[in-house]
């Protein structure tokens, strides 16, 4: 089975906000943090793709995902190449 890393981007007033994640099935998760029914800090918010990678085990996924979440620089790198 595919799991994939992805990061979200919405617009807040003036700035993007992001959010990392894992999932089996990227486009049903997208549809759900759209739907206000994803993790709590992306409820009613419009949520875009901004990038995702696949990997063919769950903890590889969630090694991934971590190191995502914490570097703020790639982070802020990938946003601003969305929005370019």
């Amino acid at each position: 089975m595919k799991y994939f890393v992805y990061l979200i981007i919405s617009k807040n007033k003036q700035k993007y906000l992001s959010y990392v994640g894992y999932t089996n099935n990227l486009k049903k998760r997208l549809a759900k943090h759209n739907a206000s029914k994803g993790a709590k800090f992306t409820r009613g918010r419009k949520w875009m793709l901004a990038y995702s990678m696949s990997y063919d085990s769950k903890s590889k996924a969630m090694i991934e995902e971590y190191k995502l979440k914490k570097n703020y620089n790639l982070r802020n790198k990938l946003k601003s190449n969305f929005y370019k």
